[in-house]
């Protein structure tokens, strides 16, 4: 039953979750190549947090990934993380990608962070409901 489960020493855990990370100013830099370059910085950062990058995907103004994380580390700090490590690799890659930006950063402060996982909230409030209290 926990075949797939994260196992640690006082826990068992299954974390997952969608982020989606913009461009600053959704300016459209992210070419195929830029992507590519994007993603895989992203998977390295993943690999140094123990995380798994599952799925990731993109267009010209912002990324989604699917990641599988422990729970020892905290989804703010996945997000950091990821951004810092893929903005330094494509502003090396890339030195102009940014020029005409107001600041000089690759991402958008802001990112979109949904927990997800295999029951719905319905069927997990029923669950709960229905477990005895004896």
């Amino acid at each position: 039953m926990f075949d797939d489960y994260e196992r640690a020493r006082h826990s068992v855990t299954k974390l997952h979750v969608h982020l989606i990370f913009t461009t600053k100013y959704r300016r459209k830099v992210m070419t195929p190549e830029v992507l590519e370059s994007v993603l895989a910085a992203l998977k390295i950062a993943a690999e140094d947090l123990g995380c798994s990058l599952l799925e990731a995907n993109g267009e010209a103004d912002h990324v989604h990934l699917l990641v599988s994380y422990p729970p020892k580390v905290s989804i703010s700090e996945m997000v950091n993380r990821f951004k810092t490590r893929s903005s330094r690799k494509i502003r090396e890659e890339y030195p102009g990608i940014l020029e005409g930006g107001k600041t000089g950063l690759f991402w958008s402060r802001s990112y979109f962070a949904c927990s997800v996982g295999g029951a719905s909230l319905e069927v997990l409030k029923k669950y709960i409901e229905n477990q005895t209290t004896d």
